[in-house]
């Protein structure tokens, strides 16, 4: 019972503290992009909707490879973008659509292979002009590298990175019950206005401890950054994982004065 009414009471000091949003998500079916489609729309119904957030789902490649029908007139509206993709080159004015957002001063929330969203793989060349990369935006926008991946020593552990104890976006997340089941991402360096919030650790001695969870601004408005490079199907199982997410989004879309 005492678990019960803790849980409830999380949830109202969620609630209390975001204001219901508009939220895009932009994700994509992909074989190696960790079944976020499915994710994002169990994420969206059990948890983002029960607190009174609108969530509109803008799954890639519709009509065709690349495209993300129906983005550019959700962001006319949206609080906040969540992107989930892997390797894709949106339209160009659905790219400028994310720019535009994100100059405004908007919130971005990236989960896992936003790490490589629209970054071209090694010396693949992109010969649709109708397309648009950003090979910068994990470097311009998350604040992180993509410099490869740790496969070996999984799972990998979390903790608490270094002067993070206490932050309210770690309210309700015990990095004890997360395991890294997939590949650990390196990520180092950060840009130096990011906060990291969590660090995982593989049981190998060749990669040192990467920040899984980290936040920052962006751009002259200062537009509100998170990121974590969980995100697999094992990770969205464990309710500390969800909750981390939902604190982001409370952050990202919390009325700044």
């Amino acid at each position: 019972m005492i678990r019960l009414l803790s849980a409830i009471f999380a949830l109202l000091v969620i609630t209390i503290s975001s204001p219901a949003a508009n939220i895009v998500i932009m994700t994509v079916e992909d074989a190696n992009n960790y079944d976020a489609v499915n994710s994002m729309r169990d994420f969206a119904d059990k948890d983002l909707r029960p607190l009174g957030h609108q969530v509109t789902i803008i799954e890639g490649d519709q009509p065709k490879p690349h495209h993300f029908g129906g983005l550019v007139e959700a962001m006319k509206d949206a609080d906040l973008l969540m992107v989930f993709v892997r390797r894709r080159f949106p339209a160009k004015d659905e790219m400028a659509a994310i720019r535009a957002h994100l100059a405004a001063g908007k919130p971005l929330l990236g989960i896992r292979t936003a790490n490589h969203a629209f970054i071209p793989k090694p010396n693949e060349v992109i010969d649709d002009e109708g397309l648009a990369t950003w090979p910068e935006f994990t470097h311009e926008v998350l604040g992180g590298e993509n410099t490869g991946y740790e496969t070996k020593g999984l799972p990998y552990s979390v903790k608490i990175a270094e002067g993070a104890a206490g932050n309210p976006l770690l309210e309700g997340v015990n990095p004890a019950n997360i395991l890294g089941h997939q590949s650990l991402y390196k990520v180092l360096p950060l840009a130096e206005n990011a906060t990291p919030l969590l660090t995982g650790t593989a049981n190998v001695e060749t990669t040192p401890p990467q920040p899984v969870a980290w936040t920052r601004t962006h751009g002259p408005k200062h537009a509100r950054i998170f990121y974590t490079s969980l995100g697999a199907p094992e990770d969205m199982k464990i309710a500390d994982v969800r909750r981390l997410l939902l604190n982001g989004v409370a952050w990202a879309v919390e009325r700044k004065e």
